[in-house]
């Protein structure tokens, strides 16, 4: 019983995570900033931000999970598999993990204590995916042994394959005839143990979900580190505290030389024929996606080229902690492999396996080898371009200031994306400042009092024409939108006698109001912070003729008063006391058009009370 339980919740959150978490990588839309870091970091662009929200487009995502590590926010997420894996050991398979070599990496100081814990977790077996690296190995071996070359580009890098397939189709037929070192590894536990075994990655890959999801069985599941950290916590399994009497074994042996593979030339490193040259000048490394683009951009020689999607290898991947720096992630994958040719039962290879990896290729997997998806780049007319740069407020070139701002290195190139649907015009800073501006602008311009609004060091930030006119007596074609601003960073006491009350109105729990007389005419000033507290607003409003503005607040309120009577009624039954409390608002708002006769002060101000703003 309690185990149809345990399925039943563990089937209704698979459904769920294949639902809403379809892919490898997602977002967690609502907790989405808008910062357009991943726009600007994600090397292809594969993002498209819609209502103000950053979304991954997949059919353009190369996985290498570049995003991940960049969002602050951690909206984007990683799928978490471990159900899958959950669901798995209910079964009656054998569960075996594909442990990447770069595990010594991630968990340093307890590299046999994390095997221990795997065994713990409940998996049966665990098998060193640099098996697979060394079959790999093997094969290109065979076949520069039958050709005398291998002009190819590695297929050890999921993330890369997918860079190739979408963005370089041209160079689709260079990658290397062979599977992936991971997808070898499953061919090769699935003929060593048969079909009737689930196959776990774990390692520090995102895009090696992309290999389980489109080749199920080769492997089954990919977790990454960061997963498996996560399901240990849960499990409450600690790696300083582990059973050491559990044995630390590998099947069907430990992996040898090509534990390697993890770091930048490991490939090349165990390649029989090209291992330990001094200058190697027919096989090449790069890692890192901006270099490996930067390769890719250029032409195909005959030259064999390793490339990475991480920077240094996979011991940066996007599924690892970064506990460590990279110089010691490194050292440790290095002093684990030569401990490891040491010792005399370590895997050597298997010949006839690696020929057939040779002959068949992905045939081994019962696949076809990687095709372009056909992916079209978007070109469009240089008037287009033109017309999307002006939608952003772009009109000349000293427009396009190329800040970088909204993720993409030009204004061109999110003039682009604008007209590929992968932008927003709100992405742009530039335009949403003028655009601030411009409202800040006619919102003031349409205040028929003074305005103005001053920074806690009682600078000017914003004022109208309105306040200007009321102490100076400036020429009128002077203050345009663009005058108005030349006064930002003018001293408030430039123009008003009373600065010391603005500086007051910081440290008091409600803003005042006062009067104060100015060139025969009696002003109020109102005073308003803003919720932070660091800008302070005040309003001149000139009250020297009461009884012609009294008269017409009067006709407004009572105007106001009347058209909402009726709706009032209406909803009287849920508002309840707050109906006729709206109603003596507004008439209050009459009242307070009564003059008072308090007597000005030595500055000309006369108090008038405290106000809510």
């Amino acid at each position: 019983m309690q185990l149809s339980l345990i399925f039943a919740s563990l089937t209704k959150t698979i459904i769920r995570r294949f639902v809403l978490e379809k892919y490898p990588i997602y977002t967690e839309i609502n907790n989405c900033r808008d910062c357009y870091r991943c726009v600007r970091h994600c090397p292809v662009k594969a993002i498209q931000i819609k209502d103000a929200h950053a979304e991954i487009i997949y059919e353009r995502c190369t996985f290498c999970g570049t995003c991940v590590n960049e969002c602050p926010n951690s909206v984007k997420q990683i799928r978490n598999d471990t159900d899958r894996v959950r669901m798995a050991f209910l079964s009656k398979r054998r569960v075996i993990v594909s442990l990447a070599p770069s595990y010594v990496s991630e968990f340093i100081g307890y590299e046999e204590n994390f095997v221990r814990a795997l065994y713990r977790l409940g998996f049966q077996a665990v098998s060193e995916t640099a098996i697979g690296a060394a079959l790999v190995s093997q094969a290109l071996d065979l076949y520069m042994e039958d050709h005398g070359g291998a002009p190819f580009i590695s297929t050890a890098c999921p993330s890369v394959v997918e860079l190739v397939r979408k963005y370089f189709p041209q160079d689709i037929d260079a990658l290397a005839p062979v599977p992936s070192p991971l997808q070898t590894h499953s061919a090769y536990l699935r003929k060593l143990y048969g079909n009737d075994i689930v196959i776990v990655f774990i390692g520090p890959c995102i895009a090696k979900k992309v290999e389980a999801d489109e080749h199920p069985g080769y492997p089954d599941i990919a977790l990454t580190f960061r997963e498996v950290r996560e399901w240990l916590a849960e499990e409450n399994i600690d790696l300083a505290n582990i059973d050491t009497g559990i044995p630390v074994d590998f099947v069907p042996a430990k992996a040898g030389m090509a534990a390697i593979y993890p770091i930048e030339n490991g490939q090349i490193e165990t390649s029989k024929i090209w291992q330990g040259r001094f200058v190697e000048q027919s096989a090449l490394s790069v890692s890192g996606i901006t270099r490996v683009m930067s390769s890719l951009m250029g032409s195909h020689t005959s030259d064999f080229l390793e490339a990475l999607n991480c920077d240094g290898g996979c011991i940066s991947g996007p599924g690892t902690s970064h506990n460590d720096s990279a110089v010691r992630r490194k050292k440790a994958v290095a002093s684990y492999v030569i401990e490891r040719l040491s010792d005399p039962e370590v895997f050597t290879g298997d010949e006839d396996f690696a020929r057939e990896v040779y002959e068949k290729g992905y045939g081994i997997l019962g696949a076809d080898a990687p095709a372009p998806t056909g992916l079209k780049s978007s070109d469009y007319t240089e008037e287009e371009i033109r017309g999307a740069l002006a939608t952003l407020g772009k009109t000349t070139p000293e427009d396009e200031l190329n800040c970088g701002g909204c993720g993409y290195p030009t204004c061109r190139e999110m003039a682009k994306a604008l007209l590929s649907g992968l932008a927003e015009t709100e992405m742009c800073v530039t335009k949403m400042r003028k655009d601030a501006e411009t409202k800040v602008d006619i919102l003031l311009s349409t205040i028929p009092h003074g305005v103005v609004i001053v920074n806690k060091d009682l600078d000017i930030k914003e004022c109208n024409k309105r306040f200007i006119t009321i102490f100076e007596d400036y020429p009128e074609e002077f203050l345009d939108a663009e005058g108005l601003r030349s006064f930002r960073g003018y001293p408030v006491s430039a123009f008003v006698p009373f600065a010391d009350k603005f500086r007051e109105q910081f440290y008091m729990s409600k803003p005042q109001q006062y009067r104060f007389r100015h060139e025969n005419k009696i002003y109020r000033v109102v005073f308003f912070l803003d919720d932070s507290k660091s800008l302070l607003g005040a309003m001149f409003e000139d009250i020297t003729t009461p009884s012609v503005r009294r008269e017409a607040v009067i006709e407004k309120a009572e105007e106001v008063i009347r058209k909402s009577m009726t709706s009032v009624q209406q909803i009287a039954a849920l508002l309840g006391d707050n109906a006729a409390e709206t109603e003596i608002m507004l008439n209050s708002i009459i009242e307070e058009f009564n003059v008072n006769n308090s007597e000005a002060g030595e500055d000309g101000l006369m108090a008038e009370g405290s106000s809510e703003g």
